[in-house]
């Protein structure tokens, strides 16, 4: 494996994170030989620009490749692909190792673990910590987990994909660990816009603001990524508000099979799905500041329409 060019890769889920990470490969040397998207636009577009297979069944991808990478949206899409009737990635699975990049349950990576065995097939879970940007530059940090030799057996492409990783343990351990990262991650956006919002309406400069947030226990990362934004109303999407409600779900879901229970958690995931029910939730998660700034919530749907910052519109 010390040659890239052997190694054949295929792409189930080419949005913004699956099409840059196909781009990263194929500018690391290695061959991708097929993509995959239920918009077949997309993955027809991806396979021009890439000189590959825009595969049109599930099975084709298989067929073509030694690494199958997932990055689907949910759980349902998940088992779709690897079970769908007729067509599914596990049609001569026999030897094929699958990357799974997608933020799903801990509880659909065991359900399909021993499904994926039974194919004669092996699975790694790498969930990745890092967005749109990341997956460009090959600068990912990967929350790893599953059987040891497959880690070892996938590093060439680990290694070109993320600048870290950590290893967490067996099946549905890296989805677990992933879930708490975005439910800690979307409490903090979430409060942010409310210390900036509250800020916004007893007139206080809201540079002024962050500056001192920045200085002092209000401090985070979330103050460096979505601060500025939720300022300057520019929600461009690297990651959605939907995906934010859905791993807030996640995690909420894991606390109550514990028995916990997490009332900011719920809270986060609340604004969050109220963003949804708005048709915000194709926005940046800093969107949720259109929650919390008095004079925006009427008006935040309109940003919809508003192309951003990457001439997407704020959508993924």
């Amino acid at each position: 494996m010390n040659d890239n060019r052997a190694v054949r890769v295929g792409v189930v889920g080419v949005g913004r994170m699956g099409a840059n990470m196909a781009r990263r490969l194929v500018e690391r040397g290695f061959a991708v030989t097929s993509v995959y998207d239920v918009r077949r636009e997309a993955a027809a577009e991806l396979a021009r620009e890439l000189g590959c297979h825009a595969a049109t069944k599930l099975s084709e991808v298989t067929r073509e490749a030694d690494f199958i990478l997932t990055i689907v949206t949910d759980d349902a899409a998940m088992r779709e692909i690897y079970t769908r009737a007729g067509d599914n990635l596990l049609i001569g699975a026999a030897g094929r190792t699958f990357l799974n990049f997608a933020t799903v349950s801990p509880e659909v990576h065991r359900e399909l673990a021993p499904v994926i065995s039974q194919a004669g097939a092996t699975a790694l879970e790498a969930c990745m910590a890092s967005s749109i940007t990341q997956a460009r530059e090959g600068s990912l940090f990967l929350i790893v987990a599953g059987d040891v030799s497959v880690v070892e057996r996938a590093r060439p492409i680990l290694d070109a994909l993320g600048s870290a990783r950590r290893y967490v343990g067996g099946t549905g351990r890296a989805a677990e660990v992933k879930a708490l990262v975005n439910m800690v991650m979307n409490i903090n956006t979430a409060g942010l816009a409310e210390g900036l919002g509250l800020g916004d309406a007893l007139g206080l400069d809201l540079e002024m603001l962050r500056e001192i947030f920045s200085k002092t226990g209000a401090n985070s990362r979330v103050l460096e990524t979505d601060g500025a934004d939720m300022q300057n109303r520019d929600h461009a999407c690297f990651f959605s508000a939907a995906h934010a409600a859905k791993d807030s779900g996640i995690a909420v879901e894991l606390a109550a099979q514990a028995g916990l229970e997490l009332p900011l958690a719920q809270a986060a995931l609340g604004q969050y799905r109220r963003m949804v029910e708005l048709g915000l939730g194709e926005l940046d998660k800093s969107g949720v500041a259109e929650l919390t700034f008095g004079e925006r919530a009427a008006g935040g749907a309109a940003l919809m329409e508003s192309p951003g910052k990457d001439g997407s519109g704020g959508r993924p």
